[in-house]
């Protein structure tokens, strides 16, 4: 048996409890992982409310990134190996089971507990922007939430394939912490134009990528910022999940809409991304002087807490649920 953090129910995050429940059995091609922390992310928050059910054979625990150790071998990986991993839910306890494709070394130099943070976002970007998008060298990428795990992570990578990214935030505090990361440039929306300002910051060109975690309007908004056979990455409808777009403008600018999730995708798609990553992206976290994410801590058993904070419209960064072993 292990402690986990289970929903009685779907709502609010007081629905949120330790519980024992049995630890997982690997299958063959999995790794056993002793997790010492998990990190929070928009789809944890969205299982809980129970509008995204885990997938058929995923498990049904929250929890979509681990950092941790190896204790069950497989694949290329032996035990006591320290490793992050992309999980298939079930991050949120003392161990998970998880394909081994899908694991890669925890970075050198982060103390285990934060590297907790990174898989779920790096693996979401590379995807999209990268594997997608065609994000490289040269381009100029407006990222929405970009003070978010996801916008963070989309700043951190463009800059290590030598794009521009350009950071949309709703305050000062934000957009100091943007600047930390490396952003290019920063646009307030809570004060400033944001198609004005696109277009003064690329010369009235527009952007190449755009990074829409909104919908809604905004969308439409995008549409007029992106430039000629740009792309607009849809990964989130945090602003709405419809929207009216000039479909005119989306023909004759020759722009691409694509729209993705990483939960859904295969194994062998999810190999593919950690194979992606390890190829000139991931090795950049082990430079000391390669920017950090904002990460919060808090033991395993406030996961409530937790998923109130990071609801917060204030928070930014990364927040991680530490266990015993993470606090060892």
């Amino acid at each position: 048996m292990m402690t986990a953090i289970v929903a009685r129910e779907p709502g609010s995050p007081d629905v949120l409890e330790s519980a024992q429940v049995p630890a997982p059995a690997p299958a063959s091609g999995e790794v056993l992982i002793r997790v010492a922390a998990a990190g929070i992310n928009a789809p944890d928050l969205a299982q809980r409310r129970g509008d995204y059910p885990a997938p058929e054979g995923h498990s049904s625990l929250l929890g979509l990134e681990v950092s941790g150790e190896i204790v069950g071998a497989a694949g290329d990986w032996s035990v006591g190996d320290r490793v992050v991993a992309l999980t298939n839910g079930g991050g949120y306890a003392e161990y998970v089971a998880v394909p081994a494709g899908q694991v890669l070394s925890a970075p050198a130099g982060w103390p285990l507990v934060d590297a907790a943070a990174l898989p779920e976002t790096w693996f979401t970007i590379t995807q999209t922007l990268v594997m997608r998008a065609g994000l490289s060298a040269g381009h100029t990428l407006l990222i929405t939430g970009a003070a978010g795990g996801l916008g963070g992570t989309a700043i951190q990578i463009a800059l290590i394939l030598g794009a521009t990214p350009i950071a949309i935030v709703g305050d000062a505090e934000k957009a100091e912490y943007v600047r930390s990361l490396g952003a290019t440039a920063i646009i307030r929306h809570d004060i400033e134009d944001v198609l004005a300002r696109t277009r003064e910051l690329t010369g009235s060109n527009g952007v190449d990528i755009v990074l829409d975690m909104l919908g809604g309007a905004a969308t439409a908004r995008h549409i007029d910022a992106a430039a000629r056979g740009g792309h607009i990455v849809m990964v989130g409808t945090l602003g709405a999940r419809e929207s009216a777009l000039p479909l005119n403008k989306l023909i004759a600018r020759q722009l691409t809409i694509s729209g993705s999730t990483l939960r859904h995708q295969s194994t062998a798609a999810k190999a593919a991304i950690a194979a992606r990553l390890r190829t000139g992206l991931w090795s950049a976290l082990s430079d000391p002087a390669f920017p950090r994410p904002r990460i919060k801590r808090f033991p395993l058993a406030e996961a409530a807490a937790a998923h109130r904070a990071v609801e917060d419209r204030d928070h930014y960064g990364k927040s991680v649920l530490v266990t015993d072993f993470g606090i060892r």
